[in-house]
């Protein structure tokens, strides 16, 4: 049966009873010509308060005219982002995996509302590419997703400054806080990092959050291999993004939907990717929403699962030397999927929007001959995949660890107990941290803080201080993917839900098992239950609002922290 490329708008628009509707658009200047073509959406984040997303505006239109040019009517959608780097360590970083959903939620009823045919999202800083993504999945229209792309490196103009050999990111910026506080640099070292690790345009340069999450969605199939590596300002970006416009006219075409093409094994695809990147312990959370949204079956042993047999081969910033411009240059994910296929690694007959298989996108790219980024195998970086999923007598319902680039194995000493990331970054600025201990940020998850924020102020300040290959650190909130260090994240239960870690207290033996995947607090089972029985739920930090709401909806981390499943 031939799949109507106008399926969902033609009622909208065909009929004397639709006059209302054909007057309204008329008004916004589609003609009745426009009105008789298929309605392709195309839904991006352009925000005046952040480099990330500044080309959304350009990228869009270049979008809209390969949709015009492959006979399809363009409809231009907007909607919010919040940026982790500038809300970090303020109440303003609350709202940051809030608006994952929001976006989501907001693409999909105006998706829904004005019934679209098809759609092309535009993402760019962290949280709105898994939303972009996580909105195809809910709609099931024919669709892909296109990432902005990569911030340039920015450069150090003081020869003689600790990072004046680096080259610049957000990641930079993070630790010479920690520098500065720390007497390592002085004030003229520290705002040279400061003006010259952002350039222009583009999200954080490494294997950060952003650029794991465009990565994975192009392993995953739901954006065609290459197209997300093209840095931000890279002429060739407004080539793919016409590209864009084009294929998914030919998607509809075909009635090729999201979910047509993603299944299980995309995702164990997606998650290769990752553990083969050394990529942001955020992809866990992501990842795992992704999949409720496309209703495929996802857990955190999955992940581990993948990562103990994913050897880390691309060297990459935070924890590693190069940057997302950098990868692009050497041959970009296609180069990693070969090593991947190679080994076998991979499900490459698995499907993706360029009407391809994952295993003909791959091999249609191009290494670059000479490249130091991507490691062939014999030579890997590690033997095993850059995260771990721990659990134990402190995160019986798991916990993540970043362990690309990391040496130490095992961790044991005693907590430093914070009910805030304020409390713990000013603790390391006044030196009450000291080398061996466990440093304990709680009341930081998905419902108490509410909105799980990234603890990257303090691990910035671990690093730049000096600390970062002797302190640990757990929390129920999360981390960027600019973090590197012996930290662990989205601790479950969270202390909000009466978790274990609401008993520690200072001066607790804490064990980290890597290995064994432990997360173990050297406390009986009957002393942990005495404690937690004279425990009482701090007071809701918010009543009203969005916050508010969110915190009544959200589910635990190990689940991605999504809003839609049943009330609790």
């Amino acid at each position: 049966m031939t799949f109507d490329p106008r399926h969902k708008s033609r009622p909208l628009f065909e009929g004397p009873d639709r006059a209302v509707a054909r007057a309204m658009m008329k008004a916004a200047g589609f003609t009745d010509d426009d009105m008789a073509k298929p309605q392709i959406g195309v839904a991006h984040c352009w925000i005046g308060t952040m480099p990330c997303n500044l080309n959304h505006r350009e990228l869009a239109q270049r979008v809209m005219d390969g949709i015009r040019a492959a006979g399809g009517t363009p409809l231009e959608i907007n909607t919010v982002a919040i940026n982790d780097g500038i809300t970090t360590g303020t109440e303003g970083m609350k709202t940051s995996l809030v608006s994952r959903e929001i976006i989501a939620d907001s693409v999909e009823m105006v998706a829904r509302g004005h019934m679209l045919d098809a759609i092309v999202t535009i993402s760019g800083c962290d949280k709105t590419i898994p939303a972009m993504a996580m909105v195809l999945g809910r709609l099931d229209i024919p669709g892909l997703t296109l990432y902005s792309g990569s911030i340039a490196s920015g450069r150090c103009h003081k020869p003689n400054s600790m990072f004046a050999d680096r080259k610049l990111t957000i990641q930079d910026a993070y630790e010479s806080i920690g520098a500065f506080n720390a007497g390592r640099i002085n004030a003229e070292e520290f705002k040279d990092v400061e003006d010259h690790a952002c350039p222009a345009a583009g999200a954080c340069g490494g294997q950060f959050t952003a650029n794991t999450m465009a990565t994975a969605y192009a392993m995953l199939g739901l954006s065609p291999m290459g197209f997300n590596d093209v840095p931000a300002l890279h002429p060739g970006k407004v080539d793919v993004a016409f590209e864009s416009g084009k294929l998914v006219m030919d998607l509809l075409r075909k009635g090729v939907t999201p979910r047509s093409l993603v299944n299980r094994r995309s995702f164990e695809n997606a998650i290769t990717g990752v553990m083969a990147t050394g990529g942001s312990t955020n992809a866990v959370l992501h990842l795992l929403a992704t999949a409720h949204d496309f209703g495929v079956e996802l857990s955190l042993e999955d992940f581990d699962r993948i990562s103990r047999r994913t050897p880390v081969v691309a060297d990459m910033r935070p924890w590693g030397t190069y940057t997302a411009p950098e990868m692009f240059e050497a041959g970009g994910m296609a180069v990693v999927g070969k090593r991947l296929v190679q080994a076998g690694l991979l499900h490459p007959e698995e499907k993706t929007v360029s009407g391809r298989t994952l295993g003909e996108e791959i091999a249609l790219g191009e290494e670059t001959p000479g490249q130091d980024v991507i490691k062939p195998f014999g030579q890997e970086l590690k033997p095993e995949g850059g995260l771990a999923i721990l659990r134990g007598t402190l995160a019986p319902g798991g916990c993540v660890i970043k362990v690309s680039g990391q040496k130490k194995a095992v961790h044991r000493g005693p907590a430093k107990v914070f009910n805030s990331e304020e409390e713990a970054f000013h603790a390391i600025k006044a030196g009450r941290i000291q080398h061996g201990d466990v440093m304990v940020l709680r009341y930081e998850g998905p419902i108490g803080g509410p909105g799980m924020r990234e603890m990257q102020l303090v691990t910035g300040a671990i690093q730049g201080a000096g600390l970062g290959e002797t302190v640990a650190l757990i929390t129920d909130g999360r981390f960027s993917g600019a973090t590197r260090g012996f930290v662990i994240g989205h601790i479950v239960p969270e202390a909000a839900e009466r978790g274990p870690i609401a008993a520690l207290q200072d001066g607790d033996p804490i064990v980290i098992d890597v290995e064994n995947r432990r997360l173990d607090v050297e406390l009986t089972e009957a002393q942990i239950g005495e404690r937690l029985a004279n425990w009482q739920a701090p007071a809701p930090r918010y009543t009203t609002g969005v916050l508010a709401k969110y915190a009544r909806l959200v589910s635990n981390a190990s689940v991605g922290a999504v809003t839609d499943l049943p009330k609790r």
